[in-house]
């Protein structure tokens, strides 16, 4: 708040412009309780030019913001802290280009965010930059930066960046930002603290642990493929993954955060390399168990070669509590909007097919929710917006004791999202015997 005061700034003259704009309107009500007869007319002086002062101050302290960080920003930081602040607590764990799909949509409805985020990655800059630096791959941490970003589209496009030549090829800007950062202040969480300041982040975004983690596999025939990168284009279905060390810590905020959560998200994403992993920390998975939080995994639409192929909705379900155990997902959320066949057979061309549904729509204890959620072009995707619609109605309508005191907060996201917690939701299977 102080800094607010620092020379050269021009807010100081006009705060003092204000503060003497009420200190004469102040002397004008003096003057009509006790009158001085001599100067009828010195009150209605004092009146107005208290109130212009008052005025031009206000409007040129409003200027100096709106000049200082532009218009656009200065209102969507001011929409943050008063609105986005009022909205539910919400943790997303996954990496790739999944859990930004998730915050990117989440970040317009709170700013109550939390991003726990893989970081057995070992391909690519992050792979190089972890192997040169002994640091956390930053990529996916990266990702969630920028999907949470409140920043222009240029920075973005900056920490997007990746060099196509010389010594610097194939590296991210964003991660050589990291890198640079986490040198200047001595540790990898402040380095994204401060990052965060930067890019005006909505939220939080943390690694799942501090650790140097390796991801391994076994395979169907008993051969171990050891890293995320190799794990990924597996020539045979996996048997059972983990990560070495297995005791990895977790952060304390992570552990805080999904205690505090009313919804805990998990996925979309690549199952055994962006979703299992941060549940292969015990204790994540453990405070997901037993978080008061709504459970949701969001199911992919596609199968992924080499790692899920052939896979439906309850194959994905399946194999995550064999991992992991039991206890974990509340609620499954899957696409049921139509892919162009256009679109389908490029897939199958590339070993990928759409992951099924059951056709009964059961999972067994869990409760399935389907929804349009498709962002389709060349690729498919989830759409953000969508995404999140999807996932703050379910919250409204299964868990109506968010609303327990903040009854206003409630309204003003069933305002947002147009629906009514006593309804369901259109799309949304209302099968209560599924609930768990």
């Amino acid at each position: 708040m102080w800094r607010l005061l620092t020379p050269g700034l021009k807010l100081k003259r006009y705060l003092v412009l204000v503060a003497i704009g009420f200190m004469a309107m102040g002397g004008a009500l003096l003057l009509v309780v006790h009158p001085i007869a001599s100067h009828p007319i010195l009150k209605w002086i004092l009146v107005w030019g208290g109130l212009l002062f008052v005025l031009w101050g206000t409007v040129r302290v409003s200027q100096t913001f709106t000049e200082a960080i532009g218009a656009d920003r200065w209102a969507g930081l001011l929409y943050s802290r008063r609105h986005l602040a009022r909205g539910p607590r919400i943790v997303a764990l996954g990496g790739g280009t999944g859990l930004p799909s998730v915050l990117r949509g989440l970040k317009n409805y709170t700013s109550n965010l939390t991003a726990i985020v893989t970081v057995a990655d070992d391909g690519g800059s992050s792979g190089r930059l972890r192997g040169d630096l002994g640091m956390l791959p930053p990529g996916d941490i990266r990702n969630c930066m920028i999907a949470l970003a409140d920043t222009e589209p240029l920075m973005e496009q900056l920490f997007q960046y990746r060099f196509e030549s010389g010594e610097l090829a194939g590296h991210n800007f964003g991660n050589l930002f990291l890198a640079a950062m986490e040198q200047v202040v001595g540790d990898f969480v402040t380095g994204l603290r401060e990052s965060s300041r930067v890019l005006a982040v909505r939220g939080m975004v943390l690694p799942a642990t501090l650790d140097n983690v390796t991801l391994k596999a076994r395979l169907s025939d008993g051969q171990v493929v050891q890293g995320e990168s190799r794990i990924g284009h597996a020539p045979l279905p996996i048997e059972k993954i983990w990560m070495d060390p297995p005791d990895a810590t977790p952060l304390a905020e992570a552990i805080d955060a999904i205690k505090a959560a009313d919804m805990i998200v998990m996925g979309p994403g690549s199952l055994y390399t962006s979703v299992i992993p941060n549940l292969l920390v015990a204790p994540i998975a453990e405070a997901i168990r037993h978080s008061a939080g709504l459970k949701v995994y969001v199911s992919n639409v596609m199968t992924q070669p080499g790692e899920t192929d052939h896979f439906s909705v309850t194959d994905h379900v399946s194999a995550l509590e064999k991992q992991v155990g039991p206890g974990l997902i509340q609620v499954v959320l899957v696409n049921n909007e139509l892919i162009p066949d256009r679109v389908r057979e490029r897939y199958r061309q590339e070993g990928a097919e759409p992951v099924s549904i059951p056709t009964d729509n059961h999972l067994g204890s869990i409760l399935l929710v389907a929804e349009r959620l498709l962002s389709v072009d060349t690729v498919i995707r989830h759409d953000p917006e969508k995404l999140a619609r999807a996932l703050l109605r379910i919250l409204l309508r299964l868990k109506p004791k968010w609303a327990e005191g903040k009854i206003g907060d409630a309204l003003w996201l069933e305002a947002r999202l147009r629906v009514k917690r006593p309804g369901f939701p259109d799309g949304v299977t209302p099968d209560r015997s599924k609930r768990s």
